[in-house]
Protein backbone atom coordinates (compact mmCIF):
# COMPACT_ATOMS: atom_id res chain seq x y z
CA UNK A 1 0.00 0.00 0.00
CA UNK A 2 2.72 2.30 0.87
CA UNK A 3 3.77 2.36 -2.83
CA UNK A 4 0.31 3.73 -4.08
CA UNK A 5 0.69 6.51 -1.63
CA UNK A 6 1.08 9.65 -3.41
CA UNK A 7 0.16 13.14 -3.41
CA UNK A 8 -3.23 13.91 -4.42
CA UNK A 9 -4.41 16.15 -6.96
CA UNK A 10 -7.91 15.75 -7.60
CA UNK A 11 -10.71 13.33 -6.11
CA UNK A 12 -14.05 12.21 -8.14
CA UNK A 13 -17.02 13.06 -7.00
CA UNK A 14 -19.87 10.18 -7.74
CA UNK A 15 -23.06 11.84 -6.94
CA UNK A 16 -26.29 10.05 -7.85
CA UNK A 17 -25.88 7.10 -10.05
CA UNK A 18 -29.19 7.76 -12.30
CA UNK A 19 -29.78 8.36 -16.40
CA UNK A 20 -28.57 10.97 -18.32
CA UNK A 21 -32.66 12.05 -18.91
CA UNK A 22 -32.99 12.11 -15.36
CA UNK A 23 -30.00 13.99 -14.41
CA UNK A 24 -31.17 16.67 -16.90
CA UNK A 25 -34.40 17.35 -15.00
CA UNK A 26 -33.13 16.99 -11.65
CA UNK A 27 -30.45 19.93 -12.71
CA UNK A 28 -33.03 22.39 -14.04
CA UNK A 29 -35.31 21.58 -10.96
CA UNK A 30 -32.41 21.52 -8.32
CA UNK A 31 -31.30 25.33 -10.21
CA UNK A 32 -34.42 26.51 -9.65
CA UNK A 33 -34.89 25.38 -6.15
CA UNK A 34 -30.92 27.18 -5.53
CA UNK A 35 -32.23 30.51 -7.29
CA UNK A 36 -35.48 30.52 -5.44
CA UNK A 37 -33.51 30.24 -2.13
CA UNK A 38 -30.61 32.97 -3.20
CA UNK A 39 -33.75 35.37 -3.79
CA UNK A 40 -35.77 34.11 -0.82
CA UNK A 41 -33.04 34.83 1.99
CA UNK A 42 -31.43 37.62 0.28
CA UNK A 43 -35.09 39.33 0.17
CA UNK A 44 -35.18 38.99 4.00
CA UNK A 45 -31.22 40.46 4.58
CA UNK A 46 -31.99 43.02 2.47
CA UNK A 47 -36.04 43.78 4.30
CA UNK A 48 -33.96 43.38 7.83
CA UNK A 49 -31.07 46.27 6.99
CA UNK A 50 -33.69 48.45 5.24
CA UNK A 51 -36.78 48.40 7.75
CA UNK A 52 -35.63 50.17 10.74
CA UNK A 53 -38.92 47.85 12.76
CA UNK A 54 -36.71 45.20 12.03
CA UNK A 55 -33.99 46.13 14.17
CA UNK A 56 -34.22 44.05 16.89
CA UNK A 57 -32.45 41.33 18.19
CA UNK A 58 -34.58 38.60 16.95
CA UNK A 59 -33.68 39.68 13.30
CA UNK A 60 -30.20 40.94 14.27
CA UNK A 61 -29.59 36.72 14.40
CA UNK A 62 -32.62 35.91 11.50
CA UNK A 63 -30.19 38.03 8.81
CA UNK A 64 -27.12 35.93 10.00
CA UNK A 65 -28.90 33.06 9.27
CA UNK A 66 -29.97 34.06 5.76
CA UNK A 67 -25.91 34.93 5.14
CA UNK A 68 -25.40 31.04 6.21
CA UNK A 69 -27.29 29.77 4.04
CA UNK A 70 -26.88 31.73 1.21
CA UNK A 71 -23.21 31.07 1.68
CA UNK A 72 -24.07 27.16 2.92
CA UNK A 73 -25.92 26.53 -0.69
CA UNK A 74 -23.04 28.41 -2.68
CA UNK A 75 -20.97 26.47 -1.05
CA UNK A 76 -22.20 22.57 -2.23
CA UNK A 77 -24.97 23.49 -5.03
CA UNK A 78 -22.94 24.81 -7.84
CA UNK A 79 -20.93 22.15 -8.39
CA UNK A 80 -23.36 19.63 -8.01
CA UNK A 81 -24.95 21.25 -10.38
CA UNK A 82 -22.07 21.00 -12.58
CA UNK A 83 -21.69 17.55 -12.04
CA UNK A 84 -25.41 16.75 -13.43
CA UNK A 85 -24.54 18.07 -17.09
CA UNK A 86 -20.99 17.28 -16.98
CA UNK A 87 -19.21 13.71 -17.21
CA UNK A 88 -16.16 14.53 -15.75
CA UNK A 89 -17.07 14.82 -11.90
CA UNK A 90 -13.48 15.75 -10.51
CA UNK A 91 -12.71 18.43 -7.93
CA UNK A 92 -9.38 19.69 -7.48
CA UNK A 93 -7.31 18.41 -3.82
CA UNK A 94 -7.13 22.47 -2.50
CA UNK A 95 -11.05 23.13 -3.98
CA UNK A 96 -12.29 20.02 -2.18
CA UNK A 97 -10.74 20.35 1.15
CA UNK A 98 -11.66 24.63 1.02
CA UNK A 99 -15.00 23.09 0.34
CA UNK A 100 -15.27 20.88 3.66
CA UNK A 101 -13.72 23.49 5.43
CA UNK A 102 -16.16 26.42 4.65
CA UNK A 103 -19.47 23.86 4.91
CA UNK A 104 -18.53 22.69 8.44
CA UNK A 105 -17.82 25.98 9.08
CA UNK A 106 -21.00 27.25 8.11
CA UNK A 107 -23.09 24.46 9.82
CA UNK A 108 -21.29 24.62 12.89
CA UNK A 109 -21.86 28.93 12.98
CA UNK A 110 -25.80 28.16 11.92
CA UNK A 111 -26.12 25.48 14.74
CA UNK A 112 -24.82 28.27 17.56
CA UNK A 113 -26.89 30.83 15.50
CA UNK A 114 -30.08 28.91 16.13
CA UNK A 115 -28.61 28.85 20.04
CA UNK A 116 -28.45 32.13 20.26
CA UNK A 117 -32.44 33.05 18.72
CA UNK A 118 -33.42 30.56 20.88
CA UNK A 119 -31.78 32.32 24.24
CA UNK A 120 -33.51 35.52 22.65
CA UNK A 121 -36.85 34.08 22.78
CA UNK A 122 -36.22 32.67 26.47
CA UNK A 123 -35.73 35.96 27.36
CA UNK A 124 -38.21 37.73 25.37
CA UNK A 125 -41.25 35.50 27.32
CA UNK A 126 -39.54 34.37 30.03
CA UNK A 127 -37.94 37.92 31.43
CA UNK A 128 -39.47 40.73 29.28
CA UNK A 129 -38.97 43.01 31.82
CA UNK A 130 -35.30 42.81 31.56
CA UNK A 131 -35.25 42.13 27.94
CA UNK A 132 -33.68 45.29 26.71
CA UNK A 133 -31.23 44.96 29.43
CA UNK A 134 -29.89 40.88 29.04
CA UNK A 135 -29.93 41.58 24.72
CA UNK A 136 -27.89 45.16 24.21
CA UNK A 137 -26.69 45.34 20.90
CA UNK A 138 -23.42 44.79 22.95
CA UNK A 139 -24.35 41.32 23.77
CA UNK A 140 -25.89 40.19 20.93
CA UNK A 141 -22.97 41.34 18.58
CA UNK A 142 -20.97 39.22 21.36
CA UNK A 143 -22.80 36.16 20.47
CA UNK A 144 -23.16 36.91 17.10
CA UNK A 145 -18.91 37.10 17.00
CA UNK A 146 -18.98 34.06 19.19
CA UNK A 147 -20.83 31.98 17.21
CA UNK A 148 -18.54 32.97 13.82
CA UNK A 149 -15.11 32.03 15.74
CA UNK A 150 -16.55 29.15 17.64
CA UNK A 151 -17.48 27.59 14.04
CA UNK A 152 -14.78 28.64 11.84
CA UNK A 153 -12.03 27.29 14.54
CA UNK A 154 -13.76 23.90 14.66
CA UNK A 155 -13.87 23.72 10.76
CA UNK A 156 -9.82 24.93 10.76
CA UNK A 157 -8.76 22.02 13.41
CA UNK A 158 -11.31 19.59 11.14
CA UNK A 159 -9.59 21.05 7.91
CA UNK A 160 -5.62 20.75 9.27
CA UNK A 161 -6.16 16.92 10.53
CA UNK A 162 -7.60 16.19 6.83
CA UNK A 163 -4.98 17.62 4.82
CA UNK A 164 -1.99 16.00 7.10
CA UNK A 165 -3.39 12.65 5.63
CA UNK A 166 -2.52 10.11 2.51
CA UNK A 167 -4.45 9.03 -0.43
CA UNK A 168 -4.37 6.66 -2.46
CA UNK A 169 -6.82 5.06 -5.04
CA UNK A 170 -9.77 4.88 -6.19
CA UNK A 171 -10.21 8.35 -5.49
CA UNK A 172 -13.67 8.29 -5.58
CA UNK A 173 -16.30 10.02 -3.16
CA UNK A 174 -19.04 8.51 -2.49
CA UNK A 175 -20.65 11.58 -2.18
CA UNK A 176 -22.60 15.09 -3.57
CA UNK A 177 -19.84 17.02 -2.35
CA UNK A 178 -16.65 16.60 -0.40
CA UNK A 179 -17.99 15.67 2.43
CA UNK A 180 -15.63 14.71 5.39
CA UNK A 181 -16.89 11.48 6.46
CA UNK A 182 -16.95 10.29 3.02
CA UNK A 183 -13.19 12.15 2.33
CA UNK A 184 -12.29 9.88 4.93
CA UNK A 185 -12.62 6.69 3.65
CA UNK A 186 -10.42 7.13 0.89
CA UNK A 187 -7.52 7.83 3.58
CA UNK A 188 -4.52 4.92 3.38
CA UNK A 189 -3.96 5.58 7.15
CA UNK A 190 -5.51 5.26 10.28
CA UNK A 191 -8.22 8.88 10.73
CA UNK A 192 -9.10 7.86 13.96
CA UNK A 193 -8.27 11.20 15.17
CA UNK A 194 -10.11 12.64 12.74
CA UNK A 195 -13.48 10.64 13.91
CA UNK A 196 -12.80 10.94 16.98
CA UNK A 197 -12.50 15.01 16.48
CA UNK A 198 -15.76 14.73 14.41
CA UNK A 199 -17.64 12.96 17.29
CA UNK A 200 -16.22 15.98 20.13
CA UNK A 201 -17.00 18.57 17.62
CA UNK A 202 -20.52 16.74 17.00
CA UNK A 203 -21.17 16.67 20.52
CA UNK A 204 -20.04 20.68 21.14
CA UNK A 205 -22.22 21.98 18.55
CA UNK A 206 -25.51 19.28 18.31
CA UNK A 207 -26.08 17.86 21.33
CA UNK A 208 -25.31 20.52 23.92
CA UNK A 209 -26.96 23.25 21.77
CA UNK A 210 -29.45 21.45 21.28
CA UNK A 211 -30.10 20.30 25.13
CA UNK A 212 -29.52 24.17 26.10
CA UNK A 213 -32.45 24.66 23.44
CA UNK A 214 -34.38 21.97 24.94
CA UNK A 215 -34.65 23.58 28.28
CA UNK A 216 -35.37 27.30 26.95
CA UNK A 217 -38.62 25.68 25.55
CA UNK A 218 -39.80 23.49 28.25
CA UNK A 219 -39.49 26.71 30.58
CA UNK A 220 -41.23 28.80 27.46
CA UNK A 221 -43.65 26.38 26.67
CA UNK A 222 -44.86 26.92 31.02
CA UNK A 223 -44.34 30.76 30.50
CA UNK A 224 -46.48 30.63 27.55
CA UNK A 225 -49.24 28.74 29.26
CA UNK A 226 -49.41 30.80 31.97
CA UNK A 227 -49.81 34.19 30.03
CA UNK A 228 -53.64 35.28 30.85
CA UNK A 229 -54.04 36.83 27.07
CA UNK A 230 -55.30 34.43 24.58
CA UNK A 231 -53.76 37.05 22.25
CA UNK A 232 -50.25 36.80 23.98
CA UNK A 233 -50.64 33.09 24.41
CA UNK A 234 -50.93 33.11 20.89
CA UNK A 235 -48.14 35.85 20.02
CA UNK A 236 -45.56 33.79 22.09
CA UNK A 237 -46.62 30.48 20.40
CA UNK A 238 -46.24 32.02 16.86
CA UNK A 239 -42.86 33.74 17.19
CA UNK A 240 -41.31 30.63 18.64
CA UNK A 241 -42.99 27.66 16.28
CA UNK A 242 -41.07 29.47 13.50
CA UNK A 243 -37.81 28.88 15.28
CA UNK A 244 -38.56 25.32 16.90
CA UNK A 245 -39.28 24.26 12.70
CA UNK A 246 -35.91 25.14 11.76
CA UNK A 247 -34.27 24.11 14.72
CA UNK A 248 -36.03 20.46 13.71
CA UNK A 249 -35.40 20.38 10.63
CA UNK A 250 -31.25 21.23 10.98
CA UNK A 251 -30.74 19.58 14.14
CA UNK A 252 -32.74 16.47 12.88
CA UNK A 253 -30.85 15.74 10.08
CA UNK A 254 -26.93 16.68 11.37
CA UNK A 255 -27.42 14.35 13.95
CA UNK A 256 -28.79 11.75 11.65
CA UNK A 257 -25.49 12.49 9.27
CA UNK A 258 -22.88 12.45 11.82
CA UNK A 259 -24.36 10.45 15.10
CA UNK A 260 -25.89 7.80 14.23
CA UNK A 261 -23.83 4.32 13.87
CA UNK A 262 -22.96 3.21 10.62
CA UNK A 263 -25.32 1.21 8.87
CA UNK A 264 -25.87 -0.82 5.19
CA UNK A 265 -27.51 2.08 2.85
CA UNK A 266 -26.22 4.34 5.21
CA UNK A 267 -24.00 6.48 2.38
CA UNK A 268 -27.12 6.84 -0.57
CA UNK A 269 -29.40 8.50 2.67
CA UNK A 270 -26.45 10.45 3.62
CA UNK A 271 -26.64 11.62 -0.23
CA UNK A 272 -30.40 12.56 0.29
CA UNK A 273 -30.38 14.10 3.57
CA UNK A 274 -26.98 16.21 2.74
CA UNK A 275 -29.06 17.13 -0.16
CA UNK A 276 -32.09 18.65 2.06
CA UNK A 277 -29.64 20.14 4.10
CA UNK A 278 -27.58 21.78 1.00
CA UNK A 279 -30.38 22.73 -0.92
CA UNK A 280 -33.78 22.40 0.42
CA UNK A 281 -33.17 24.16 4.18
CA UNK A 282 -31.52 27.24 3.35
CA UNK A 283 -34.87 27.36 0.85
CA UNK A 284 -37.19 26.62 3.84
CA UNK A 285 -36.06 28.56 6.24
CA UNK A 286 -37.01 31.93 4.65
CA UNK A 287 -40.24 30.45 4.08
CA UNK A 288 -40.73 29.14 7.43
CA UNK A 289 -40.07 33.02 8.96
CA UNK A 290 -41.74 35.01 6.52
CA UNK A 291 -45.00 33.12 5.79
CA UNK A 292 -45.32 32.52 9.67
CA UNK A 293 -44.18 36.19 11.02
CA UNK A 294 -46.59 39.05 10.09
CA UNK A 295 -43.61 41.80 10.93
CA UNK A 296 -41.75 39.97 7.89
CA UNK A 297 -44.71 40.56 6.19
CA UNK A 298 -46.13 43.67 6.93
CA UNK A 299 -42.14 44.70 5.98
CA UNK A 300 -42.32 43.48 2.44
CA UNK A 301 -45.52 45.30 2.11
CA UNK A 302 -44.20 48.30 3.45
CA UNK A 303 -41.21 47.54 0.48
CA UNK A 304 -43.96 47.05 -2.18
CA UNK A 305 -45.74 50.19 -1.31
CA UNK A 306 -42.68 52.22 -1.68
CA UNK A 307 -41.53 51.01 -4.60
CA UNK A 308 -45.05 51.43 -6.45
CA UNK A 309 -44.89 55.46 -5.28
Amino acid sequence: MVGNQSWVTEFILVGFQLSAEVEMFLFWIFSLFYIFSLLANGMIFVLIVLDQRLHTPMYFFLSHLAIIDMSYASNNVPKMLANLVNQKRTISFAPCIMQTFLYLGLAATECLILVAMSYDRFVAICHPLQYTVIMSWRACTALVIISWSCGFVLALIHAILLVRLLFCGPLEINHLFCEILSVLKLACVDTWINKVVIFSASVFVLVGPLCLMLVSYIRILWAILNIQSKEGRKKAFSTCSSHLCVVGLFFGIAMVVYMVPESSQREEKEKILSLFHSLFNPMLNPLIYSLRNAQVKDALYRALQMRSM
